[in-house]
């Protein structure tokens, strides 16, 4: 009985130390550079802070004093801005291609959501343009020649005879060359969380099926889209 009183003291008093460091000095806020982000909780800076200063699956890094964050099913985008109390992180695609962030990135293997409202839409791959009246072609996905001019349309619509789909996903918004930035609709949101053990975070995360880079299939790729 006293040998069970002493583990559960040694494991609590373990928990109120890692969470006591994540509020200590040596977890300041921190930031790539001027005008960057600042960097606290459920966030942390790879570098510059213990990992106990944030939540697993919420590690950002600098690059040229530009504040990144790395997914694995798409890779890097650059975080422009975060809004703690709103839970609001705003992206930036450095490739200045917002649907082919929207067509490989995988959330579900996250702990973020799309801060907007998501409806499904259809990403079609089509062999001929499509009437310029009724369609708009997304030209960073489409690679130039003859064969591959790719759209995105309403689920509920009928493939073209010329066209194939290559995946119907939620998204923010479909794509218009009126909003054809490389941030128009990059904004997520998370849940809110608990100062944990990072074991314990780890462990949880991988739980909610959280994968690495190599478990996926480009959906880019398989359908022959060229990112650039």
């Amino acid at each position: 009985m006293a040998a069970n009183a002493i583990l559960f003291f040694l494991l609590f008093a373990t928990r109120m130390s890692v969470d006591t460091q994540a509020s200590q000095p040596n977890c300041p806020p921190a930031k790539c550079g001027h005008g960057a982000p600042e960097i606290r909780f459920p966030f942390w800076l790879k570098g510059q802070q213990p990992h106990h200063c944030g939540h697993p699956g919420f590690e950002l890094s600098c690059k040229e004093n530009t504040t990144m964050i790395h997914f694995p099913s798409f890779g890097d985008l650059v975080v422009k801005s975060i809004s703690y109390h709103i839970k609001k992180l705003d992206l930036l695609d450095p490739g200045n291609c917002v649907h082919g962030v929207f067509l490989n990135l995988n959330l579900s293997l996250t702990l973020f959501r799309y801060y907007y409202i998501v409806k499904n839409y259809k990403y079609i791959n089509c062999s001929a343009r499509l009437p310029t009246s009724s369609f708009s072609e997304i030209p960073c996905l489409s690679t130039g020649s003859r064969d591959h001019h790719i759209y995105t349309v309403k689920s509920s619509l009928a493939v073209p005879f010329s066209c194939r789909e290559v995946k119907t996903i939620a998204i923010p918004f479909a794509y218009s060359p009126y909003l054809s930035d490389n941030s128009f609709g990059l904004g997520l949101t998370w849940n809110t969380l608990s100062r944990c053990d990072h074991q314990d975070c780890k462990a949880k995360t991988s739980q909610k099926g959280i994968m690495s880079k190599s478990g996926f299939l480009n959906i880019a790729q398989d359908a022959e889209i060229v990112l650039v």
